[in-house]
């Protein structure tokens, strides 16, 4: 039996978020599943090591030059998949798009969200009711990724991670303006941490000004020599940093993501967008703005997130 699973979202932590359903149905059906998602999840560097799945397939469907945009695309789509003689479809998405090319290629069995219900749906429920409703099994929230032994090893000897001290991973980069919480809040929070603890922090981010603006005023400040910026490497050469770390605070971004998925408990910094983003799995903490009971998109309280409060929580997770 040959298993399609579509998730089209953007991005690494959607990604992630997916996975205990994902793997729900390699489970029932006791076969490894395939995927289609878009490039720009990472997928292929932090699920090689998953037996649930089998080959993972790009899909690109980019604003401007996407190969599998258009009727062609959905034609050029429809010939690369083919190939493979699908038995089953898993659809993670309301699209008629999707819907229409698993008929068009012969899949004989299509489970899928409610067409044209994009609007309001809620990312982690929807994908329970589904798994539920399809495969008559109840999924928890739970994602987890997997490293190689050897790899953490090696990532130990080639940073120089000491046992004796708290590492922690600081994902300081995010994928939007208002999800980046400022450089001053996270050297405050250094400041307080190394009052109390002997930590080294290792900082994550991406690669555009923003980011490395935040990143250089930490690298600029009185701490410089507690942190160790991870931003030239991969997301595959940064997982096994991680995994040497004890705790991770992270604003909402793919790291906050990854760290909860290797087994850190991670402090969430949610500054503007949905709390389900920040508290689906047991080993995540939020952090919400000052003056806020709850968090949403526009919420833009990235300057409203106090670090004595991170770092509360930080000593309560440690102790």
């Amino acid at each position: 039996m040959k298993i399609l699973v579509v998730q089209n979202r953007m991005g690494i932590g959607d990604m992630v978020i997916f996975l205990p359903f994902i793997e729900a149905i390699s489970k029932k059906f006791d076969t490894p599943v395939n995927l289609l998602v878009k490039e720009n999840t990472k997928a292929k560097e932090y699920l090689k090591n998953n037996k649930y799945i089998d080959q993972i397939i790009n899909l690109d469907r980019n604003k401007e030059k996407g190969i599998h945009k258009g009727v062609f695309g959905f034609l050029k789509l429809s010939k690369e998949l083919k190939k493979y003689k699908f038995d089953k479809i898993f659809i993670f998405n309301s699209s008629l798009r999707y819907n229409l090319l698993a008929k068009y290629i012969g899949i004989k069995e299509i489970k899928q969200y409610p067409l044209f219900r994009k609007k309001n749906q809620h990312i982690i429920l929807t994908a329970k009711n589904f798994i539920n409703k399809s495969l008559n099994e109840d999924i928890e929230s739970d994602p987890k990724i997997l490293i190689e032994k050897s790899e953490i090893e090696n990532a130990k000897k080639k940073f120089g991670i000491s046992e004796n001290k708290i590492n922690v991973l600081l994902g300081i980069g995010g994928s939007g303006d208002t999800k980046r919480i400022p450089s001053k809040t996270f050297i405050e929070f250094i400041k307080l941490s190394l009052e109390k603890y002997d930590c080294f922090f290792f900082l994550a981010t991406g690669n555009n000004n923003k980011e490395i603006e935040i990143l250089n005023d930490i690298l600029n400040s009185n701490y410089k020599n507690k942190c160790k910026a991870l931003n030239h490497l991969t997301i595959s050469e940064i997982l096994p940093v991680i995994k040497n770390c004890k705790i991770a605070v992270c604003n909402d971004s793919s790291f906050s993501h990854l760290s909860a998925a290797l087994d850190l408990k991670t402090i969430v910094l949610m500054s503007d967008t949905p709390i389900e983003y920040g508290n689906y799995s047991p080993r995540m903490f939020p952090i919400i703005p000052d003056g806020e009971k709850s968090v949403t998109h526009d919420t833009l309280g990235k300057d409203k997130i106090n670090p004595k409060k991170i770092f509360e929580n930080f000593s309560k997770l440690l102790s």
